[in-house]
């Protein structure tokens, strides 16, 4: 089985950082592709970052590029989502997501195929 805990989301203030973690077990990190979206009251889940397996490509959300940096510890088959300069829009639950899809589906759900039970991060202004 393959299994996804994200864990680290809270309450920050507006221009605050943030970390949440992603444990993987079941997959190898280094061979799939791992992604982070979110989801916010009342709108749909959304992309926010992905990292490729092999060599560890980061590619964002234009929304988050800049402030949100996507990293993962292969030994700790573990997933990061450093976020700085947040604001109140980047309040939504954050999923983790694993696959292992060709290029052109990396920032969309359907190019994953396991998924955590996300994370809440709010941001107060």
């Amino acid at each position: 089985q393959v299994n996804l805990v994200e864990s680290g989301g809270g309450l920050v203030q507006a221009g605050g950082s943030l970390r949440v973690s992603c444990a993987v077990s079941g997959r190898t990190i280094n061979k799939a592709t791992m992604a982070w979206f979110r989801q916010g009251p009342g709108k749909e889940r959304e992309f926010v970052a992905t990292i490729s397996g092999n060599d560890g490509t980061p590619d964002y959300a234009d929304r988050v590029k800049g402030r949100f940096t996507i990293s993962k510890d292969n030994a700790k088959n573990t997933v990061y989502l450093q976020m700085h300069s947040l604001k109140p829009e980047d309040t939504a639950i954050y999923y983790c997501a694993t696959g292992q899809s060709v290029p052109r589906l990396r920032f969309y759900m359907n190019g994953y195929d396991y998924w955590g039970q996300g994370t809440q991060v709010t941001v107060s202004s």
